[in-house]
């Protein structure tokens, strides 16, 4: 019992402080790729491990009563008004460029799906029969299917982003 209390305490220590390295590629057409895997061109992104590390213990839990907030202490650095917009604006200029693309890239995803099953997997016999590969096929269009998907995931990421900005 002390053994099982003992590994479970251990695995969720070492699961709480988990981070993957996450890597930007984007590729001559402009189509980006995210990866956990580094390649040439790619670039790494830098992120907050503690940023998405709220679970049910330490989420804030809602209240019906407004909650007070602290005072900003006079010795934290600030950012006047016309630089925080003009941030913004880049922000929102990079997350606009990258909804384009991604658009872009659903389009080119959808066209390689129609075309792919417009294509059927096919193979010869040595006596010139044809027959259909349909593994083949459905693995093709399986893989075709998962870009249009995260295609269409990325828009909908990037689309919520852009409205939180506004």
């Amino acid at each position: 019992m002390k053994k099982h209390l003992f590994l479970s305490l251990i695995a969720i220590t070492l699961s709480s402080h988990a981070f993957a390295e996450i890597y930007k590629r984007v590729d001559a057409d402009g189509r980006v790729t995210y990866s956990n895997i580094k390649s040439k061109g790619a670039t790494r992104l830098e992120l907050d491990p503690d940023a998405n590390n709220i679970t049910n213990e330490n989420r804030p839990k809602a209240s019906t009563t407004p909650s007070k907030r602290t005072a900003t202490p006079d010795s934290f650095p600030r950012v006047d008004s016309n630089t925080q917009n003009q941030r913004d604006g880049k922000r929102r200029e990079i997350l606009q460029n990258e909804l384009e693309a991604e658009k872009q890239a659903l389009e080119e995803a959808k066209k390689a799906y129609a075309e792919g099953e417009s294509n059927p997997e096919v193979y010869r016999t040595a006596t010139g029969q044809t027959f259909r590969n349909v593994p083949k096929f459905e693995e093709k269009m399986k893989n075709l299917q998962a870009n249009v998907d995260n295609h269409k995931k990325n828009i909908e990421l990037l689309q919520k982003e852009l409205d939180s900005l506004r």
